[in-house]
């Protein structure tokens, strides 16, 4: 193979030295990579180290692109996305394991999908057996996603006496816990669909549910947070019999409609027009944001939280309790839904239209990416797990989307206004799958992912 001493690199065959080299030396031909400016530099850090003049191209000898310093290749790989990773790792086993350890697949992991629950071994670390690094992870994660493009079967679990309000799954513990009208917390085996436990009369409905693996929390129309802390020789985590193992918040003065939980805070929304963000350690109220209309839907993320209200949308800053943006009439009536992506830089809005939005959030101002009708019914609940986002209506139907047409679209629309019209327009074909059951409340399928 040859290197030409230029910004934009041709490799191509040399048939000189096709006798000379093994297999793995030739297995890349007739590619032309055009990197940025980085690279650029890169291109001159190579020219530096095997010097040759306008009409000399390495002369005496030929060389190929694993004979360069492995931290040097480690550089170029970083200007490849995770597809021409997979491309370039199949050429050789030193680029295959150059580019399983490449800082790329965790910098798209964690931009798509947030940290693991079990992170990978540090970079340099020997990883044990049974741990993955990055790439691997990367994979496991995307084959993941793609498998929503298979066959779905529908199974019922029977246990509440009337209609259910809320769903909530927590996935690391294969649990699923519901509540609605009966004023029970029900908590499910998410493999066979057998009932584990059951919670004793809360005294109203049920609107909101969450949990992680140390908290289960449950909101009811009579302004408390029923609340209940795992039991670590439990194997499903929480005892909703045990009286010492639970116990109740109270400052909202109206119904709760939704919950959310990170590390460190509770965070409850209201039709009493407020947000409210509660200390886990020491269950004190630490910040209370008040909304011009009813709190139907929140999303933290960081230090913000983002929450619907009304037909608007509001984006917070739970430090200092100030207001970073606004989304003014996001639809035609109340926004019933909301969720974002892991970075946060995408919102997804449903509303009592039927539609859902796609806005780009910046840090005080948002911009539409697209807007399209799902459903002839209300949308419930949002979901997102990249490409995925996943909506429920009041028609009784789920609408699994895949994104990544409309930001390929929006990424054109920046530079082209035909392709700009097209997102603004209403009228986008989107791969979508469309799953037919019974009137759907409220469910948040990627919560814990």
């Amino acid at each position: 193979m040859e290197f030409e001493c230029q910004a934009s690199i041709d490799v191509t065959e040399n048939r000189a030295c096709i006798e000379n080299s093994t297999p793995r030396d030739i297995a890349v031909s007739k590619h032309k990579f055009n990197f940025s400016s980085r690279s650029e530099i890169l291109s001159s850090v190579v020219a530096q180290e095997f010097p040759c003049g306008d009409d000399n191209v390495l002369p005496g000898f030929c060389r190929s692109i694993i004979d360069l310093p492995p931290a040097l290749i480690s550089e170029i790989l970083n200007c490849l996305d995770p597809k021409e990773l997979g491309v370039v790792s199949c050429v050789s086993t030193v680029l295959n394991r150059l580019a399983a350890e490449n800082p790329v697949w965790k910098e798209v992991y964690c931009e798509r999908w947030g940290l693991p629950l079990v992170p990978p071994p540090s970079v340099g670390v020997v990883a044990l057996s049974d741990e993955k690094n990055w790439k691997e992870l990367f994979v496991e994660r995307e084959f993941r996603s793609r498998t929503f493009l298979g066959r779905y079967s529908i199974d019922v679990l029977y246990g509440h006496k009337e209609a259910v309000r809320t769903v909530f799954l927590l996935s690391s513990a294969k649990l699923i816990f519901t509540s609605g009208y009966d004023s029970v917390v029900q908590m499910w085996d998410m493999e066979n669909g057998l009932s584990l436990a059951s919670s004793r009369s809360l005294g109203c409905t049920i609107r909101a549910v969450s949990a992680d693996s140390k908290l289960l929390v449950a909101g009811g129309t009579d302004g408390f947070i029923q609340c209940w802390k795992a039991v670590e020789s439990l194997p499903h985590l929480f005892d909703l019999k045990d009286p010492t193992s639970e116990f109740r918040l109270w400052e909202h003065v109206g119904p709760i409609t939704c919950l959310a939980l990170d590390p460190t805070k509770i965070y409850s929304g209201s039709w009493d027009m407020t947000i409210r963000v509660w200390d886990r350690s020491s269950l004190k109220c630490l910040q209370v944001l008040s909304h011009e209309d009813w709190v139907w839907s929140l999303v933290p993320q960081g230090t913000t939280v983002a929450a619907a209200s009304g037909s608007d949308v509001y984006v917070w800053d739970t430090r200092r309790g100030t207001l970073l943006n606004v989304v003014t009439q996001a639809h035609a009536g109340n926004v019933f839904a909301i969720t974002r992506s892991h970075m946060g830089d995408l919102l997804f809005t449903g509303g009592e239209d039927g539609a859902i939005h796609m806005y780009e959030m910046g840090n005080t101002d948002s911009s539409k990416i697209a807007s399209w009708v799902a459903h002839s019914g209300p949308v419930y609940s949002l979901a997102f797990e990249f490409p995925w986002l996943v909506s429920s209506s009041g028609d009784g139907k789920m609408a699994l989307i895949d994104v990544r047409k409309l930001l390929r679209l929006a990424k054109r629309a920046k530079f082209s206004l035909r392709a700009r019209k097209v997102v603004e327009s209403s009228i986008v074909e989107l791969p979508q799958r469309m799953l037919h059951g019974f009137v759907l409340c409220p469910f948040d399928p990627f919560a814990d992912q």
